[in-house]
């Protein structure tokens, strides 16, 4: 028998809703949210703000932080949820090398659905225009261990975290 999932990685483009997802599942879990936009350094955010896609090495340190982040609150006792766009495989094999047994809910959604609702949500650093550079470097998880895919087109953020959250508590792997 394998140990259990100890903390979740809530991935996907822009606009799937893995902020809002996230923190409901924190509150049906008593998981702690880590929001991952909050980490990102000054000149990421410039950069985005300006419509210039992050390259592997704009995101080096920033997924660098989240690995620690992930660490500290599993040292705390605490399970942690990381929003974070996890778009490469790359990405996400640098946080299971962090944090073994890492599992990841994929949002997945359609370039359509995810523009429409970045261009409609008010305050945000990223523009509807870094859509098509974020699923131009997407790699779905698809088939990758510990990993639920949920159907993020219908919005309902209770819905999706009340998945992520029986998938949590109920998964056992192979």
């Amino acid at each position: 028998m394998h140990s259990p999932i100890p903390a979740l990685v809530i991935m996907g483009v822009a606009g799937c809703g893995k902020s809002s997802v996230g923190q409901a599942l924190c509150r049906l879990s008593g998981a702690i949210c880590i929001e991952g936009d909050a980490f990102h350094p000054p000149e990421n955010i410039r950069k985005m703000s300006a419509g210039i896609p992050l390259t592997d090495e704009d995101r080096d340190g920033w997924l660098g932080i989240l690995c620690d982040e992930l660490r500290h609150a599993i040292a705390a006792g605490r399970r942690p949820v990381l929003s974070c766009s996890a778009l490469k495989r790359s990405y996400r094999e640098r946080l299971r090398q962090a944090v073994p047994g890492l599992g990841f809910v994929y949002l997945e959604l359609s370039p359509a659905v995810a523009a429409r609702r970045v261009a409609e949500r008010p305050g945000h650093f990223m523009p509807a225009s870094m859509i098509d550079s974020q699923f131009a470097i997407l790699e779905p998880p698809l088939h990758e261990p510990r990993t639920l895919v949920l159907d993020a087109s219908d919005g309902d953020v209770q819905q999706l975290a009340t998945a992520a959250q029986k998938w949590w508590q109920e998964y056992v792997p192979d």
